[in-house]
């Protein structure tokens, strides 16, 4: 099993009229997202543990109804849906789209049953590969693909959630279940931090213009940086245990008043689904309970405990446009740490994978920017307010979705991803 959509094989098909590169991508995906459920059972199907996340039904669903929603209702004549009360169920926060299900209720939907849903995926897949060999659609070539390739990213993107939901779920279940039965575990000597020097100046920023990319992460724009360096390594678990020893989670000084005011409320002491146990500190992974690895970056931490790390340190998080600088001329085929591992490994100096690392920037527009017209423009435009970006992917993140420019973005508060940080300094 794999994260990363393209080891998958789609089932062979005959060649199609349509552009073979969004239909390609398209069985990948679909294919993907079935086998990350596969070692799920009915019940896990339906578990929902807090509003944050969904149940992977609901995930198989959504997904499906994008498709559905943007493509084949209003492109495809004579398109006939599985079931119209599906519209309101699957529906996230699109507003333009209609009405939605209450999102902290998802988990109640026993009915329609995982069958169903599964039904559902294959009524749309069919439509739509239906549609694309006989090029059947009102829409241009171009836009079809467009749309196409976006829904498959967007599928990706709930593959990463479906994974990080589900541990979050399997995290209140006494018996600790593993999602994927765990190889022997590497033994690894942490490392020291080096540091790579950047000249800064006046640079670009945000999506070239090739290949795929939402639409937050454009217009390209110039930025001004000042001389930085980034550590070459994320933050490890044994840094942070030292960080706890020197009362890092105890030291108010350390932390930004919100974060400070969450932490005491909601009794942070270390990071999420970490405990103490004989003398030594374990965590819960998908692979099941593992004693913390020393030298693997540290992961479900909040942006104000990394803030509060990096304070401690004597260092502070990048920007993301420090991150992207250096990054971009990274991004080669196969530069990526443990893409699909499910837990992060580190062992390497990469800027790609393993965690997503909190930046101090805000989720904010680009100057220039303009959302698409339509329920479309939804994606990502209404949420750029009081979120933190953050940059380069994880070990739960599709490859296909790294890219120098790619801004996932959470609340400051927000654990349950996988989420880490690296270190940032000035020259």
């Amino acid at each position: 099993m794999t994260l990363v959509e393209d080891r998958i094989e789609p089932e062979a098909r005959p060649e199609r009229s349509c552009d073979k590169t969004a239909a390609e991508l398209f069985d990948r995906t679909r294919a993907t997202s079935l086998e990350l459920v596969t070692p799920l059972n009915d019940e896990d199907m339906g578990l929902q543990s807090m509003e944050d996340a969904s149940p992977p039904k609901w995930h198989l669903a959504h997904t499906t109804w994008f498709f559905e929603e943007f493509i084949l209702k209003p492109s495809l004549p004579g398109y006939r849906p599985k079931d119209g009360r599906f519209a309101v169920l699957f529906n996230s926060y699109y507003v333009q789209a209609g009405p939605r299900h209450t999102r902290s209720k998802r988990g109640l939907l026993s009915r329609p049953t995982v069958t169903e849903v599964m039904d559902y995926r294959a009524h749309v897949d069919e439509a739509l590969r239906d549609g694309l060999e006989r090029d059947a659609f009102t829409i241009g070539r171009d836009e079809l693909d467009a749309l196409v390739t976006l829904g498959c990213h967007h599928e990706m993107q709930h593959q990463e959630l479906l994974v990080t939901d589900l541990l979050h779920a399997f995290s209140h279940n006494p018996l600790l279940p593993a999602y994927r039965e765990p190889g022997p575990a590497a033994v690894r000597p942490m490392r020291e931090t080096g540091w790579t020097d950047y000249d800064g100046g006046l640079l670009e920023i945000g999506h070239d213009g090739g290949g795929f990319a939402y639409d937050c992460e454009g217009p390209r724009h110039k930025v001004w940086l000042d001389p930085y360096r980034l550590a070459d390594r994320p933050v490890s678990n044994g840094d942070w245990i030292a960080f706890m020893e020197d009362g890092g989670y105890d030291s108010q000084t350390l932390w930004l008043m919100e974060g400070w005011a969450i932490k005491e409320k909601n009794g942070w002491d270390s990071p999420l689904y970490w405990w103490r146990q004989d003398g030594t500190w374990w965590t819960y992974t998908l692979l099941g309970p593992r004693p913390v690895d020393l030298a693997a970056p540290v992961v479900h931490v909040s942006y104000y405990e990394a803030d509060a790390y990096a304070r401690w340190a004597g260092h502070r998080l990048p920007t993301e446009a420090e991150w992207e600088a250096a990054a971009e001329p990274t991004r080669i085929a196969g530069n990526f740490l443990n893409s699909g591992a499910l837990v992060p490994l580190g062992g390497t100096s990469s800027l790609w994978g393993d965690v997503w690392q909190w930046t101090s920037s805000a989720f904010s527009p680009y100057p220039g920017f303009r959302p698409p017209e339509g329920a479309i423009g939804e994606y990502n435009g209404k949420f750029m307010i009081n979120q933190m970006v953050l940059r380069g992917g994880s070990c739960a993140t599709p490859e296909r979705q790294m890219r120098a420019s790619y801004r996932t973005f959470f609340y400051p508060h927000q654990r349950w991803q996988m989420l880490g940080l690296r270190l940032a300094g000035d020259r």
